[in-house]
C-alpha cells in the first residue's frame, strides 16, 4: 500500500504503534552522495503475508516531520519490538541513539554462519532464496540501483521496495527456529505461542497441520478453491478501505442521503453511490493500470464486480439507519471503524490466559438495533464454515472486551457473487465462545510436538475438500508421512508375547454404534436441534457418540437435553456430554463393560528419573500416566462417592509405584483411617513406616514431611541444585545413594477435618508441602468421598493442582473436586469410571483393577 499524503501517513503510523512486532526497511535517495536522505519506509506487520499490497510503503521523501513522526511513535517505543536485516544502515537515517527493542537479522545470520546456515552469502534476498524458498525469478535484483530521489516510483520500483520486507519477516522467522544440527526441513525450535493471530486459530481449525507448518516454517495458509479468484485479496480490501474512508469525507456522498429516508430507493442510492467511487477514486486507478501493467486490468474488474455486491448492501444499511440519524451523520454514525489492531488476553482451560491479536475489516453500527457488528471481507467463499465462524467470533469477543457491549459478526463474501452471512452476539456467545478456549489450549500443545515424538497434530477432517487445494500440500505430506507410518512400524516391532488382551464383549450383546449414533440423531431432530452423526468409538464402559453441530445450532441446547436423552434411550442415569474441539461427545453406557486389568497395562521401568503414577485407560486402550515432576500433577486431589472405585483406584495408583520402581528410587506413605484400603501393603518394604491410621499420627507425620522438605531445600542449596532430579544425579555421579521421592496417600482425609485445630494443621502442611514439595522429590495424593466446600477448603484446593473425579453424588461435588463448571463427574458410572483433568481438558479413563493376585 503506497501512501504518499501526509495526512494518511500520520494515520497509518497512529494504527502501527498498536502493534508489538513490525519488519521495516528503508529505502534512500542521493545515497551515493555526501548527503543521503530518506525516500521510502516501508513496514509489515504480517509475517505470513506474501503479497507486495501487504506492505506500508510511506513515501517520506522532503517529509521531515513525518520521519520525526515516526521516530517518535514507533523507533522510540520500547513495547515494539522492530526488526530490520543490516540494522546498522537503517538506523542512520531513523535515529540510532532513540532506537529502543531492535533486532537484527544480519546478525542473527552472523551467529550461525553461513557455512552452517549452507547459504552463498547473509544478503537478505540470498537468504529468502535458499532458505525461505522465494522463487529466483521473485527476486527484482535490477531496481537495487533505482533513483529513489525521482517521482513518480513505477511499480517495479514499489513492489522492489515491499517486497524486501516480505522477505526480511520470512528469513527472520527462519532463523528464530534454526537448529543447526538438524535437516533443513526440521530446523525449527520451541515455537512461541505466548501470542496467536486470529488468522492462526482460522487455521488450526480449518487444519491442524497446516496451523504446525506455518507455525514454525511459514508459508501461506489460505485453502482457495480453484474457481474461485486468486491474489485479489489484498486489493480488494485496499478498495473497501477507500470506499468508507471516501463515503465519510465525500460532501457528494452525504448529499445522496439528504431526501426523507422513505424517499430513498435502494437501487437509485446503490447507482449514486457505485458512480461516485468510480469516476472519482477507482477509474483513475484503472487507468494508471492499464497503462503501466494491462495484464493486471482483469482482476480490477474481479475487483469492482465484488465491490458493487459490497455497495448494495451498504446503501440498504444507510438508507435503513436514514431512519435513525440526519443525512450529515448517518455515514459516519453507520461505519465507525475500520482495520483496526485488536487483542485480549483470552482465558483458557488451564486456569492461564492465551494473547491474541488481529486486525478486522470493518466495524459497522445497525442503528435500529442499536448494536455493533464486526465485518470481515472474503473474495472467495470458504469452505469450511466452522473455521470462518471461529474466525469472526473471536473478533467478536475481543471487541466485545473493548467495547463493553455485544457486538454482532458478518462475514461478507464478495465473489462470485456477494454473499452475507450474519451471526449475532448471542448466538456466538452460546456456542464458539464455549469452544474457542479449548482449541486455544489444542493449539499450544499441537506446537510443543516434535518430530521424534509420537501423536502428531492431527490431520484435517475436511481432508478430501482441502488436501487438494492445500497451499502446503507437498511439504504437509513429506513432513508428517514418516510421523503416520510410525505406528504401523511400532507393531511390526511387538513381542512375539504379547501383553494379554482385554476380554471383549460378545457383539451380540452390545449394540452397533452407527446405529446409537443415527437414533441419538433423531431424537435430537426430533427436539429442533440439527446435529450430524461423525462416528462413535467404543470404550471400556462406554461408547462416545461424536456429533457436529450445524451453524447456528447452540451447543447449550444439545448439553440441556440430556434427561431426555436418558428417557428416549432408555439408559440408567444422563449421559456425560461435552464440547470437545470441533464435535460434541455424547457418552452412552455399555451394557457389558470390559475390565482394565493391572497386569496387562503396567509393566517396571529402566528409567528412573522420572516418577509416573498409573491412572487409567483411555477411550482408544491407552495407559495414562502422570508425571509426579510436572507442576500440573506434582500432588492430586481425588474425589469419589461410595461405590464408585475410590480405594480401588488408590490401590492401583499404589502399586504401579511399587511395580516401576525399586524401593530405593521410591518411598510410600499410606494413610487409611478406614482401616480397609491398604492391608496388602501392611508389609511392604517401600512404606517409610506402618499404614497411619490414627489421627494424631496423621497430623504428626504431615508435619514431619514438611521438615523433611525443608532439609532437603537445605541440601539442594548447598549443592546448587534447583531441584532432585539434578541433585541426585550429582550424587549418583559421586557414587553416593540418590534421595528417594516420597508419595503420602490419604484414602480419607475427610476424618482429619472433624476438628478445628486438626484442621487447621492439616491445612497449614498440605500448604507448604503444595507449594513447594515438588522440587524436593515430595508428593501428595488426597482423597475423599465428601468433596464438601467444608472439607475441600479454598486452601486444599489451591495448592493440589491435578485432579481426579470418580462418580460423585451431586453436581455441586464434581464442581469442588474439577473446579469452576465442571459437573460431569456426577454423571460417570461408577466402578473406576472417571475423569482426569489435564491442562485445562477432561479426559475420560477407565481405573486400573487391581485383584488379589496381584499381591501374591
Amino acid at each position: 500500500m503506497y501512501v504518499n499524503n501526509f495526512e494518511i501517513s500520520k494515520q497509518i503510523i497512529q494504527k502501527l504503534s498498536r502493534y508489538s512486532r513490525l519488519w521495516i526497511d528503508t529505502e534512500i535517495a542521493d545515497w551515493k552522495t555526501k548527503h543521503p536522505h530518506l525516500s521510502l519506509i516501508q513496514v509489515l506487520t504480517d509475517s505470513n503475508a506474501t503479497a507486495s499490497d501487504a506492505v506500508y510503503v510511506l513515501d517520506v521523501l522532503q517529509q521531515p516531520e513525518l520521519i520525526t513522526l515516526f521516530i517518535q511513535r514507533l523507533m522510540k517505543d520500547e513495547k515494539i519490538e522492530k526488526i530490520f536485516h543490516n540494522v546498522s544502515f537503517d538506523l542512520r537515517y531513523l535515529g540510532k541513539e532513540n532506537a529502543k527493542n531492535i533486532t537484527c537479522t544480519y546478525q542473527l545470520a552472523r551467529q550461525f554462519s553461513k557455512q552452517r546456515l549452507g547459504t552463498s552469502n547473509l544478503q537478505l534476498k540470498t537468504l529468502a532464496v535458499e532458505l525461505c524458498q522465494f522463487s529466483q525469478n521473485e527476486v527484482d535484483l535490477e531496481q537495487q540501483s533505482s533513483d529513489w530521489k525521482k517521482r513518480p516510483l513505477n511499480q517495479k520500483q514499489l513492489r522492489y521496495a515491499a517486497m524486501d520486507v516480505i522477505y526480511l519477516a520470512y528469513v527472520h522467522r527462519y532463523l528464530l527456529n534454526f537448529q543447526p544440527n538438524c535437516q533443513r526441513n526440521q530446523k525449527m525450535t520451541q515455537t512461541n505461542f505466548s501470542k496467536f493471530s486470529v488468522t492462526d486459530v482460522r487455521v488450526a481449525f480449518e487444519c491442524p497441520r497446516l496451523f504446525y507448518l506455518s507455525k514454525h516454517f511459514g508459508g501461506k495458509t489460505l485453502f482457495i478453491p480453484p474457481d474461485q479468484p486468486k491474489a485479489i485479496g489484498q486489493p480488494f480490501h485496499k478498495f473497501a478501505f477507500k470506499f468508507i474512508e471516501f463515503a465519510k469525507t465525500d460532501p457528494e456522498f452525504r448529499e445522496i442521503f439528504k431526501p426523507k429516508p422513505q424517499e430513498l430507493d435502494s437501487e437509485e442510492v446503490t447507482q449514486k453511490m457505485q458512480k461516485r467511487f468510480y469516476d472519482q477514486i477507482f477509474f483513475p486507478r484503472l487507468q494508471k493500470v492499464a497503462q503501466s501493467k494491462p495484464e493486471n486490468v482483469p482482476v480490477l474488474q474481479q475487483i469492482w464486480q465484488g465491490l458493487r455486491g459490497l455497495m448494495q448492501h451498504w446503501s440498504e444499511l444507510l438508507i435503513q439507519n436514514r431512519y435513525y440519524a440526519n443525512y450529515h451523520n448517518v455515514i459516519s454514525q453507520t461505519f465507525v471503524s475500520q482495520e483496526l489492531a485488536v487483542s485480549c488476553d483470552y482465558p483458557i482451560p488451564n486456569q492461564k490466559t492465551q494473547k491474541i491479536e488481529g486486525q478486522f475489516d470493518s466495524l459497522i453500527r445497525d442503528l435500529k438495533k442499536n448494536r455493533l457488528c464486526m465485518v470481515e471481507y472474503k473474495t472467495y467463499t470458504p469452505l469450511d464454515s466452522a473455521a470462518q465462524l471461529a474466525q469472526v467470533a473471536l473478533y467478536s469477543y475481543i471487541l466485545h472486551l473493548h467495547q463493553q457491549q455485544p457486538v454482532d459478526s458478518a462475514v461478507y463474501c464478495v465473489l462470485p457473487e456477494f454473499k452475507s452471512y450474519f451471526y449475532s452476539w448471542e448466538e456466538l456467545k452460546d456456542t464458539v465462545h464455549e469452544l474457542t478456549p479449548f482449541k486455544l489450549q489444542q493449539m499450544r500443545e499441537w506446537l510443543t510436538w516434535k518430530p521424534s515424538q509420537p501423536d502428531p497434530p492431527p490431520q484435517t477432517h475436511q481432508s478430501e475438500q482441502l488436501c487438494p487445494i492445500c497451499p502446503q500440500q507437498e511439504t504437509c505430506q513429506t513432513y508428517f508421512l514418516e510421523q503416520d507410518s510410525k505406528p504401523l512400524q511400532e507393531e511390526k516391532r511387538k513381542p512375539v508375547d504379547p501383553p494379554k488382551p482385554k476380554p471383549k464383549p460378545e457383539k451380540t450383546n452390545e449394540p452397533d454404534a452407527t446405529q446409537l449414533g443415527q437414533q441419538l440423531e433423531a431424537i435430537l431432530q426430533a427436539y429442533g436441534i440439527k446435529a450430524d452423526y461423525q462416528g462413535a468409538t467404543i470404550g471400556a464402559s462406554f461408547i462416545r457418540i461424536r456429533l457436529k453441530p450445524r451453524l447456528g445450532v447452540k451447543v447449550v441446547s444439545i448439553l440441556n437435553r440430556a434427561t431426555d436423552i436418558q428417557v428416549q434411550m432408555g439408559i440408567a442415569s444422563p449421559p456425560l456430554i461435552s464440547p470437545q474441539a470441533g464435535y460434541i461427545s455424547v457418552d452412552l453406557p455399555r451394557s457389558r463393560r470390559d475390565v482394565a486389568e493391572f497386569e496387562t497395562y503396567v509393566q517396571a521401568t529402566q528409567n528412573h528419573s522420572e516418577i509416573k503414577i498409573a491412572l487409567g485407560v483411555d477411550l482408544e486402550g491407552n495407559l495414562i500416566d502422570a508425571d509426579l515432576s510436572d507442576p500440573n500433577s506434582c500432588h492430586f486431589l481425588v474425589g469419589g462417592t461410595n461405590g464408585s472405585g475410590k480405594s480401588e483406584f488408590l490401590k492401583s495408583v499404589v502399586l504401579s509405584l511399587i511395580r516401576r520402581y525399586p524401593k530405593e528410587v521410591v518411598k510410600l506413605a499410606l494413610v487409611d483411617p478406614k482401616r480397609v484400603t491398604f492391608p496388602e501393603f501392611e508389609n511392604s518394604p517401600w512404606l517409610m513406616s506402618p499404614v497411619i491410621k490414627e489421627r494424631d499420627r496423621a497430623i504428626g507425620f504431615m508435619e514431619e514431611l514438611v521438615s523433611e522438605m525443608e532439609q532437603r531445600y537445605q541440601q539442594l542449596e548447598q549443592a546448587q541444585s534447583s531441584n532432585i532430579k539434578s541433585y541426585n544425579q550429582t550424587l549418583t555421579q559421586q557414587g553416593k545413594t540418590p534421595v528417594p521421592h516420597i508419595v503420602c496417600i490419604f484414602d480419607e482425609y475427610a476424618d482429619f477435618m472433624v476438628e478445628k485445630e486438626d484442621r487447621e494443621a492439616l491445612e497449614y502442611s498440605i500448604k507448604r508441602l503444595g507449594a513447594m514439595a515438588r522440587a524436593a522429590g515430595i508428593h501428595l495424593i488426597i482423597s475423599t468421598q465428601r468433596p464438601e466446600a467444608k472439607i475441600v477448603t479454598p486452601i486444599i484446593r489451591a495448592n493440589l493442582t491435578g485432579r481426579v473425579a470418580l462418580k460423585t453424588s451431586t453436581e455441586a461435588d464434581s464442581k469442588i473436586i474439577l473446579g469452576g463448571s465442571q459437573t460431569q463427574a456426577a454423571h460417570l458410572l461408577g466402578k473406576g469410571d472417571l475423569l482426569y483433568l489435564n491442562s485445562g481438558q477432561l479426559i475420560r479413563l477407565q481405573s486400573l483393577l487391581v485383584t488379589q493376585k496381584h499381591f501374591s
